[in-house]
């Protein structure tokens, strides 16, 4: 399996990586490397991550806690499809996470 990122969902990354190493790069650093390693196993076992409780009749779409974030993606094929980063506590449009 490959992982690829939609540009609406690398943009998010970026930003939440931004924004942590305003105050702390060493704590960027760290999420950088925890969502490294969330990838890598996506990669090995693809349906490792839950279906998404706020939308329970999409059954493509899929999620890995990363805390504080949520990492949503979607599996077509041989590739896995990061569809947005989301911080736990914000509110997740439907909108946002669609990949139809």
């Amino acid at each position: 399996m490959i992982v690829r990122f939609l540009d609406f969902a690398r943009f998010q990354l970026a930003e939440a990586i931004e924004y942590i190493a305003f105050d702390s790069p060493a704590a960027a650093r760290e999420l950088e490397a925890r969502i490294d390693r969330a990838l890598r196993r996506l990669e090995q076992f693809p349906e490792s991550g839950r279906h998404i409780p706020e939308f329970p009749d999409r059954v493509d779409d899929r999620e890995v806690i990363i805390t504080p974030y949520r990492l949503f993606y979607r599996i077509d094929g041989q590739t896995i499809w990061i569809t947005a980063l989301w911080h736990g506590a914000q509110h997740v449009p439907e909108a946002e996470t669609a990949q139809d």
